[in-house]
């Protein structure tokens, strides 16, 4: 098992109020994702904790990316990963921004 925190500047506040969202079903292939609006609104922050170990570089620029691509101010999210592809990585951490926009 490893895991690690990847930290970054946010280009803006994340939409809505909701507190939290969980997005995604740690199963084989797969990964869970619960985001929390718990930091400072130019902060964002991934904490992973994955079975598969290695593979932190790539796990780092998919993060950065999605940084890069999304409003995540004030955000961070918790991954349990369960070996899941890097596009599935960047799917599920845009599903759980979006969902944390909207009320359920």
């Amino acid at each position: 098992m490893e895991t690690f925190r990847v930290q970054g500047k946010a280009t803006g506040r994340a939409p809505g109020e909701r507190p939290y969202a969980l997005v995604g079903v740690n199963a084989s292939g797969d990964l869970e994702v619960l985001v929390e609006r718990v930091l400072p609104d130019g902060e964002c922050a991934v904490e992973v904790a994955t079975q598969v170990v290695g593979f932190r570089d790539v796990w780092q620029a998919v993060i950065e990316d999605f940084f890069d691509r999304a409003p995540v101010g004030g955000l961070r999210f918790s991954i349990n990963d369960g070996g899941a592809r890097p596009n599935t990585v960047s799917l599920r951490l845009m599903q759980a921004s979006r969902s944390i926009e909207v009320e359920p």
